[in-house]
């Protein structure tokens, strides 16, 4: 098993969220939104490249858009061995989490 990065992990569950339109603005848009932070374009690029390479996800392009100025847009699926991915690596959150509760991050000074 390949264990996912969090930025990894956190892009791949924003294409499984945006389903037919999962391509970087809008990723961007939804990890920005999640996670509060500001996202770089290289930030979501550099990881879609990765999970591309590795078999997690698929991409081609769009018809061209007018609002693009008649260019396309890429598009990014989940492949089936991507979403086995995010089954791993929620499965070992899960099991790392398992037992500490809310109140074991309060300091006890």
């Amino acid at each position: 098993m390949r264990l996912l990065s969090r930025s990894e992990e956190l892009v791949l569950l924003a294409v499984w969220r945006l389903q037919d339109n999962a391509y970087c603005v809008p990723i961007r848009k939804q990890l920005s939104t999640v996670t509060k932070k500001k996202w770089s374009f290289g930030a979501i690029y550099d990881p879609l490249e990765r999970l591309e390479r590795s078999g997690f996800l698929v991409s081609n392009l769009s018809e061209p858009t007018r609002e693009r100025g008649g260019r396309s847009k890429r598009i990014y699926k989940l492949t089936d061995d991507g979403k086995k991915s995010l089954a791993d690596i929620k499965q070992v959150a899960d099991t790392m989490w398992a037992g500490i509760q809310p109140a074991d991050f309060k300091s006890k000074v």
